[in-house]
């Protein structure tokens, strides 16, 4: 077996007749102190529509967080619990928005999110969940499509998001089927239902 030094020494000898052998020149500057390029950016509209999506998971979290305190409040330990880590994840979700932001020189503009605290039973807090993610399923789905041709590295980063939303509406779908199961005004069956779908 020949080694790479006796195959390099012997490359000429082993082309192929008439074959032309192409040869790269390394691109060399004149200027000894060349000024840095800009890097790319995003177009605006793209800026604007991950912006509002980042607006979307922060009013999530505070979703979560008042449906978290309402069950805390109330003794509904194992739903406190699962709306704190839901609350938890769309943190997550805002802080990859602004690392792909800010990946292509985009300083995000952190919104402001206001969310009244208006829930009274453990039905509304799963009801407006489900509403949220459903509507943000379809926000994430809208955007997409927008990017699909202008911007192929966006909106493959956006359908990770989509998948996030498709699992969030289901999780929150297999909730409101199973309240169908139990008589939502008995205050033991909700605490059956709690224990057995948030346990």
């Amino acid at each position: 077996m020949k080694t790479f030094k006796e195959i390099v020494e012997c490359w000429d000898e082993q082309m192929p007749e008439g074959a032309e052998v192409v040869t790269v020149a390394t691109p060399m500057t004149s200027n000894p102190n060349p000024t840095p390029m800009s890097p790319k950016t995003l177009d605006p509209s793209i800026v604007a529509g991950l912006e509002a999506r980042l607006k979307d998971e922060y009013t999530a979290h505070l979703i979560y967080k008042n449906a978290a305190n309402w069950c805390k409040n109330v003794n509904y330990k194992h739903a406190a619990a699962f709306f704190e880590a839901e609350a938890a994840d769309e943190l997550t979700h805002a802080q990859k928005l602004q690392d792909y932001l800010t990946q292509w020189n985009v300083l995000p503009q952190i919104p402001v999110s206001t969310v009244p605290n208006t829930f009274t039973s453990l039905v509304d807090c799963i009801n407006a969940s489900y509403t949220f993610e459903y509507s943000l399923l379809q926000s994430y789905s809208d955007l997409q499509n927008a990017l699909d041709g202008p911007h192929p590295a966006t909106y493959n980063f956006v359908q990770q998001f989509v998948d996030i939303q498709n699992e969030s509406v289901g999780v929150f779908s297999d909730l409101l089927n199973g309240l169908m199961l139990v008589d939502v005004t008995n205050r033991l069956d909700l605490l059956v239902f709690e224990q057995e779908y948030f346990g």
